[in-house]
């Protein structure tokens, strides 16, 4: 039996498994069978106390004196179905999991034996979680450890997950408005706080970070003599030949443990946003694919061991919807190891057609913190694209957590 950390992973050893979730009070525990976009098909690939069976995916009720669990059979999850992700909220209104924690067990599905154990650690106001993901890796099916959480119950992880929403099946009445438009469900992420300052065209005043920018003189960096080496706070334009670079880019992200030490588990993401810094979606290991295929990610890397780019995110910027202005390459350690333990953390973007490294930026500082905001893209209104680098450290062990302080660094 593997006890699980956040994060962590285990081959599955069994076609079909089970995965119950306990907790000190009474949960409702549902899964979700997602695509390669992150999303349901359909309302019939919410599978719940409602509607209790789909295509490999049963919900099996405890009765109140057992663990309810989702039953997965691999063998019989159709085609294009890449996830299943379990979630779990409690059953009474408003509860949170504060002093409750839950504990999912993997079972095999035929015998029953436990296959893995995961506890998500220090959890406060959330009122829904997903648990743990069964998925699909190059063939073969593997269970992580999740325990991302939501502070706006089940209708959060709905609408996340593109479920409809409007006569709300699930136990959080409290979350009965359906309508928030942002997939990353803290409470309102798409507007935060701090005002746009910049009345004209926020998206030009973005390219002007708070620290003093460093920029060579004599005009602006573009691509024209070949790569570019950034430092914090510098800005490259992406124009080569006179022309802006509208095609696609693959962000590569690497690091290596500090010191030989163990192995570091980090997860690189990008946050898209509009023009009024408002977030329109987030790209990461649990969502690979956002903006209609625009912006896609590789997948998660457990380890940071090996030469080259741990994690890529490609970038096709002719691709991007209009109202897609501002892009936020994060990096995020889901273990809650912090930055002081990783070395050789960089960025670095590169043709995709050519493979030819275009612009770099490594990361030559760190602070003990558990998120870092590496580098962003930024839209002007002539069409082209400048790339900033950042290196802003943030405490923040999920892509949810750094939504708001990369809004406002735009």
């Amino acid at each position: 039996m593997t006890a699980m950390t956040p994060g962590s992973n285990i081959p599955l050893t069994a076609a079909r498994v089970a995965v119950d979730v306990a907790a000190p009070v009474r949960l409702d525990v549902s899964g979700l069978l997602l695509g390669a976009d992150g999303k349901v098909r359909s309302d019939d690939d919410f599978i719940f106390y409602n509607q209790p069976s789909g295509p490999g995916v049963t919900y099996r009720s405890g009765g109140g004196t057992a663990p309810d669990a989702i039953l997965v059979d691999t063998s019989a999850v159709p085609a294009g179905i890449e996830r299943i992700v379990v979630t779990a909220s409690p059953d009474a209104a408003g509860q949170t999991f504060q002093g409750i924690e839950p504990t999912a067990t993997l079972r095999n599905g035929d015998d029953g034996s436990v296959l893995a154990t995961f506890t998500p650690p220090q959890l406060a106001t959330e009122t829904a979680l997903v648990v743990v993901e069964i998925y699909l890796r190059n063939g073969a099916w593997k269970a992580r450890a999740v325990g991302q959480g939501y502070a706006n119950g089940l209708a959060g992880i709905a609408t996340d997950f593109g479920v409809s929403v409007d006569d709300e099946p699930a136990a959080a009445p409290q979350a009965a408005a359906p309508v928030a438009p942002a997939p990353v469900a803290p409470p309102a992420p798409v507007a935060p706080p701090a005002p746009p300052v910049a009345p004209v065209d926020p998206r030009i005043a973005a390219t002007t970070p708070a620290a003093p920018p460093a920029p060579a003189a004599g005009g602006k960096i573009n691509l024209d003599k070949g790569r570019v080496s950034l430092q914090k706070n510098q800005t490259v334009s992406l124009v080569k030949g006179g022309r802006p670079l509208l095609s696609q880019v693959k962000m590569g992200l690497g690091w290596e443990p500090a010191y030989r030490g163990k192995d570091i588990d980090l997860d690189a993401s990008v946050i898209a946003y509009g023009p009024q810094r408002n977030h329109l979606d987030s790209c990461y290991f649990g969502k690979l694919s956002i903006l209609n295929g625009s912006v896609k990610h590789s997948g998660d890397n457990l380890t940071g061991e090996g030469a080259g780019d741990d994690e890529v995110i490609v970038v096709d910027l002719g691709r991007l919807p209009a109202d897609a202005t501002g892009l936020v390459f994060t990096v995020n350690s889901f273990s809650g190891q912090k930055f002081t333990e990783v070395a050789k953390a960089y960025c670095r973007l590169i043709d995709a057609a050519t493979g030819e490294e275009l612009v770099r930026f490594d990361l030559t500082t760190a602070e003990p913190q558990t998120g870092v905001m590496m580098a962003k893209l930024i839209k002007q209104f002539t069409g082209e694209w400048e790339m900033t680098a950042m290196g802003e450290f943030v405490k923040s062990r999920t892509v949810r957590g750094m939504v708001k302080p990369a809004a406002q660094a735009l």
